[in-house]
């Protein structure tokens, strides 16, 4: 089938421009930019909305295998598709974890089966994610693990963390850190500070951030592997990893969307869908973070998607389980940083879309001839109350219950074919 998009603002992030077209599409893949229509084609009108590659989500976590109750491979891809995400990169910290190649092929298999947007695994980094035993990075590679980490399980064993980066390096594998110090951060749940004294919650101070990317620097200088900060939440934590960029070293950095939207002051009342890991901090940290994902100092943003079910998350604050859901929220989201803060689109959609597609070695996040037409067509502006309950995830732990938002999505393309549209979204042929 060729598509042809017309009458659309086309967001590109690898140009960093954005301007009115058309956009064409053939056999699944961007055959032209501000083309004229082909004969046969199916006219999508876009009415002036805005068209952007889709959203690479890099670092979904689905309860399958283990706790299909609260994700299933199906409805996260529902709510992909629902929330322009076109590729969900998942996180190993199932159950049993993705540290086997067979347990990686059963996930890829079954996802293939049943969620209509891309997949990508990742893998543990160390068996049962115990920080132990290196895993069969090799094994799993060719398996089609994308990276290797132990998700938010500090691997305290510096000998052996060094010894699985300098095996990856040897295979040019891309390692996955979650920065924390874990004997200061162990059964913390707020940020320390004020706030979280006068609440009476066990805090951490955003020194174990830096200190925890700081022993992570020093491994990767010495054994030369590429590495990824899942998140850096921390103003403290921005020098560091500038100077190791400056160095030469192969590092990246990502942030969940709600430190770039939340602070500590939204826990309210011990609010526990704002309890994660790390936890929220402070508004000056925040605007930091804000501030370094414009100039491209952090350079992925992804939900972080965690269900939890209700029993897990009504429980006092202290033994409420960390996360929430984002898949269908992290676009609308995403626009408070374009409507309140000032983010062009194009820097945005990098962080959502091109980095993390090229972080992992995937053709897509651009608009360009030859690229894969995953697409997200979506209007920016549009209002509206977001209620849990109409998220199709099966777990509702979403922090933005009954909050106004701005952003929803009108269609979304894999492989050109829609995985979801509105009915404004078609004009006819």
């Amino acid at each position: 089938m060729t598509l042809w998009f017309h009458n659309a603002r086309l967001i590109d992030p690898e140009t960093g421009q954005e301007h009115h077209g058309s956009l064409t599409v053939e056999a699944g893949q961007i055959s032209g930019i501000d083309l004229p229509c082909p004969d046969g084609a199916q006219i999508v009108d876009c009415a002036g909305k805005c068209l952007a590659p889709g959203i690479v989500d890099m670092g979904v976590l689905v309860g399958e295998p283990g706790a299909q109750h609260r994700e299933s491979l199906r409805s996260a891809g529902q709510a992909a598709a629902r929330g322009g995400v076109t590729t969900m990169v998942l996180r190993p910290d199932t159950d049993p974890p993705i540290d086997t190649p067979e347990v990686l092929e059963y996930v890829t298999r079954r996802a293939q089966a049943r969620t209509p947007v891309n997949i990508r695994c990742m893998a543990a980094l160390t068996r049962g994610r115990n920080g132990r035993e290196m895993a069969e990075i090799g094994f799993l590679l060719d398996a089609g693990a994308v990276a290797f980490t132990d998700g938010d399980r500090v691997l305290r064993d510096t000998r052996v963390l060094s010894r699985c980066m300098s095996y990856a390096q040897g295979l040019d594998a891309l390692i996955i850190g979650h920065p924390q110090d874990p004997g200061l951060s162990e059964g913390a749940c707020a940020t320390s500070g004020k706030f979280a004294a006068l609440r009476g919650l066990p805090a951490v101070s955003p020194m174990a951030e830096r200190m925890g990317f700081d022993r992570d620097m020093g491994l990767v200088e010495m054994t030369g592997a590429r590495y990824h900060a899942d998140q850096i939440t921390c103003a403290r934590t921005l020098p560091a990893l500038e100077r190791a960029k400056r160095n030469g070293l192969d590092v990246t950095a990502g942030i969940s969307i709600h430190h770039l939207t939340l602070n500590e002051f939204d826990l309210g009342d011990y609010r526990t869908f704002f309890k994660f890991t790390p936890p929220l901090r402070s508004e000056e940290d925040r605007r930091a973070m804000v501030q370094a994902v414009a100039e491209g100092l952090i350079d992925v943003i992804s939900s972080m998607h965690t269900p939890q079910d209700e029993e897990s998350k009504r429980l006092p604050f202290e033994e409420a389980a960390a996360g929430a859901v984002a898949l269908e929220t992290l676009l609308p989201a995403a626009m408070r940083l374009h409507h309140s803060e000032g983010l062009s689109l194009p820097v945005i959609w990098r962080a959502l879309s091109l980095n993390p597609a090229q972080r992992l070695g995937l053709a897509s996040g651009r608009l360009a001839t030859g690229a894969p037409a995953d697409l997200v067509l979506f209007d920016p502006d549009a209002p509206f109350v977001l209620d849990r309950f109409a998220l199709v995830s099966k777990s509702k732990n979403t922090p933005f219950d009954g909050a106004r938002m701005q952003g929803r999505v009108l269609a979304t393309y894999v492989a050109g074919q829609p995985v979801h549209e509105q009915e404004r979204a078609h004009a006819g042929t």
